[in-house]
């Protein structure tokens, strides 16, 4: 922090920031210490916070903060003299008084009196940690006052008999603040930023075509002059040439242009780029720094429920948005808690099934596809899947012969429903499912995902999926009825390649197998209510368990880092859509809201709608389409060049490396293969050379488009066998698809060239 930062806050203010992070640097020392991991660093660290606390405590005129901290540095300064060997009764002792420390700090202006009414209490605290220091049994040690009390995110059904003086007063405190710290708003802006970067790209497109048509006209004045020269008019042939002079600048002028402009857009493009990562990086903190306080609630709790537990975080290191750790905040506590009471054994019936004494519950962040994963795991009981059937029958949530059917991810998904438990009796403790309708709420909100899994007798995970902030969404883009959407990747489950061959009916609605289950397909502008639209080729799965689709839509454009833009309030709640936003062309597209796609999709079932794909036999009618195979390591590639191809009506598979491609070629037929050169696994010139060896490959247009384009480069790849060689460096969308007529002609056999 500058010191232009510290000169908004007060001597006091920066006393509360420091002495908050010593306690960290106290309890996480404490629950090592407690669980037995005790050394000569560890024992350094914990005497030097108490120290400076002690220190600090003095400037400010804390005199009880100082004596409290002084007796802390006098038990950690015996431990380090070999004097004493602190234990896990020394620790609770220890810990009691970093609670008490921290609750004198935060007394309202200053004054102890007003947080510690019984002065006796602060000496009772000193004689404690005195017999600690002498080696001695004491008595426990008085409860630190607790100001703030414990944020609860759902009432437990059965009362919790742990008295909230144990609790640590803040389960996930937030780093300590930081004045300059910018708002999403300004996250948002930076994105703006980047896609009006993205913007021009499609401007210098458009001058890329208009120097094509000039080269055009110029070829055509040239043509003119020849013709001319051969009759031997003078007069036609000096004007001609008078064209030509006026018409040479023209072209010359314009390369300038395009060559400045296509700098102009890499520099805006990286400056943008950048400008987004650095201001996402303020906003983001570590995820150990924003959970740091649930391994002691963690402990606390199990200790007045008679359990010995330890919490672990996996993933310390993992940068999540503050806004969204925020959010998530109260379903942690939840998850944790029923970890602790409903999942974690006594410790005696641990050691009777073979287990250790202490049950450990893991909390890990990690990013995964785009997204951020946090985990809650733990050793314990687990849940029997037949015990969740037997209740979903009992509360009438499903039929029997339905219930039979249902797999173990189906069943795990009951226990998400609001007030769902596998209480059997009138006299047993609630079980798992108590507050995991809290859980899948805020996910929902938050638009993600949430899920369960069981290893009955050996533990239980639960697995949050939320996207890495609020305000940049990762999305699938698709096509529906002409129009581009987009949904939460988080919401969707897959996204598969629908032949017609695939489809079945029953009872007037289509459906298709997956993984052994019926999949109802639909058409996405039946849901959406954009009247009948052209047949797609391409299904979204979305829901779980019974409310699982197939959302058909025209086609997949892939998946891009939004900006999301809040609709505009005179519009209200709109059906079925959850925000608008900018594609990465400047594109506008609506962002779905996948949670009401389902409702609306039940609403359509209620109403007895026929739910089809609206799949019609178009293929005789079109007659053939060329077929081209991409095979790119790079997504981005991949994804530009089959939408560049299938826009212009080829039909394109993609493949993600050389292995990959030679399978897709050996079991189908293509007009055209495109590939890149360095790739995993196998590369470009090594598919290339098994194409040519092959009898049935051998005669093949192949494509190579890569970033190498130094004349040894292109040598390779000509020598190789390759038909075109074209470099990304110098690529352009025109470069491509004219390259592509040229080998194969176009999309459709007899078709012209699009101009």
């Amino acid at each position: 922090m500058s010191i232009g930062d510290m000169s908004s806050f007060s001597m006091l203010d920066l006393f509360r920031m420091e002495a908050g992070d010593q306690a960290r640097v106290l309890t996480d020392g404490l629950l090592r210490l407690e669980r037995g991991d005790v050394d000569a660093p560890l024992l350094e660290s914990m005497m030097r916070a108490a120290h400076s606390i002690k220190g600090a405590a003095a400037i400010v005129g804390m005199e009880a903060v100082v004596r409290l901290s002084h007796a802390m540095e006098d038990v950690f300064v015996a431990a380090q003299n070999g004097k004493l060997a602190l234990d896990a009764l020394g620790a609770d002792r220890l810990l009691a008084a970093v609670d008490l420390m921290l609750a004198l700090a935060d007394a309202p202006g200053g004054d102890p009196d007003q947080a510690w009414t019984n002065v006796g209490g602060l000496d009772a605290m000193l004689d404690a940690l005195a017999a600690v220091q002498r080696g001695e049994a004491a008595p426990p040690a008085p409860p630190a006052p607790m100001p703030v009390p414990v944020p609860a995110p759902a009432p437990l059904a059965s009362p919790l008999p742990v008295p909230t003086a144990t609790i640590a007063p803040q389960a996930m405190a937030e780093p300590a603040p930081a004045p300059a710290l910018p708002g999403e708003d300004l996250l948002t802006l930076a994105s703006q930023a980047r896609l009006h970067a993205g913007q021009l790209r499609p401007w210098l497109d458009a001058l890329q075509r208009y120097k094509r048509q000039q080269r055009g006209a110029w070829d055509a004045v040239v043509r003119l002059q020849e013709a001319i020269a051969v009759h031997g008019d003078a007069r036609l042939a000096e004007l001609a040439e008078l064209l030509a002079q006026r018409a040479r600048p023209l072209r010359e002028d314009l390369h300038r242009i395009i060559v400045d402009a296509e700098s102009y857009e890499r520099q805006a493009a990286s400056v943008s780029a950048r400008l987004v990562d650095e201001t996402r990086a303020l906003s983001m903190c570590r995820f150990g720094d924003g959970v740091h306080g649930l391994p002691r609630m963690v402990r606390d709790l199990a200790r007045g429920l008679g359990r010995d537990a330890r919490m672990v975080i996996e993933g310390a290191d993992t940068l999540v948005d503050r806004a969204v750790l925020a959010r998530i905040e109260g379903p942690l506590n939840q998850l944790l808690r029923n970890a602790v009471d409903h999942g974690l054994e006594a410790p005696a019936d641990r050691l009777a099934v073979g287990k250790p004494a202490a049950g450990t519950i893991v909390l890990a962040a990690r990013h995964r596809g785009g997204m951020l994963a946090i985990e809650v795991r733990d050793d314990g009981r687990g849940v029997d899947p037949e015990r969740i059937r037997r209740a979903a029958v009992a509360r009438q949530l499903a039929p029997a012969a339905l219930a039979h059917e249902l797999g173990r991810e189906e069943l795990m998904e009951f226990l998400f429903l609001p007030g769902f438990s596998l209480k059997e009796s009138a006299d047993e403790m609630s079980g798992r499912g108590v507050g995991m309708d809290v859980v899948h709420e805020a996910a929902r909100r938050l638009d993600g995902s949430v899920r369960a899994e069981s290893r009955p007798g050996a533990g239980f995970s639960t697995v949050i999926t939320l996207p890495l902030t609020q305000s940049i969404v990762r999305a699938l883009v698709v096509d529906v009825a002409g129009e581009a959407y987009a949904l939460p990747i988080a919401r969707v489950e897959r996204v598969l390649r629908l032949a017609r061959t695939d489809i079945r009916a029953l009872s007037g609605r289509e459906y298709l197998e997956l993984d052994g289950i019926h999949l109802g397909l639909v058409a996405a502008s039946q849901v959406l209510d954009l009247g009948e639209a052209a047949p797609g080729d391409a299904v979204v799965v979305i829901g779980a368990g019974p409310e699982r689709y197939g959302l058909v839509v025209d086609r997949v454009r892939g998946e891009q880092s939004l900006s999301v833009q809040p609709l505009e309030p005179v519009f209200g709640k709109l059906r079925d859509v959850a925000a608008g936003a900018l594609l990465d062309d400047g594109t506008p597209a609506l962002v779905l809201d996948v949670p009401d796609l389902l409702l609306s999709i039940a609403r359509l079932l209620d109403q007895g709608a026929p739910l089809n794909a609206g799949r019609r036999d178009t293929a005789a009618a079109a007659g053939p389409v060329r077929r081209i195979l991409v095979v790119d390591d790079s997504m981005t590639v991949r994804e530009m060049q089959r939408k560049l191809l299938a826009a212009r009506g080829y039909r394109v598979d993609v493949a993600l490396d050389g292995i990959d491609g030679w399978n897709s070629l050996r079991a189908a037929d293509y007009d055209l293969l495109i590939t890149d050169i360095d790739m995993p696994r196998l590369d470009g010139i090594g598919l290339l050379e098994r194409v040519r060896r092959d009898p049935r490959l051998q005669r093949l247009p192949v494509m190579i488009v890569s970033y190498k384009d130094r004349p040894e480069d292109r040598a390779r790849g000509m020598e190789a066998g390759a038909d075109y060689y074209l470099a990304k460096g110098g690529f352009h969308d025109a470069t491509l698809l004219d390259a592509v007529h040229d080998l194969v002609g176009p999309a459709q056999p007899g078709g012209g060239k699009p101009a």
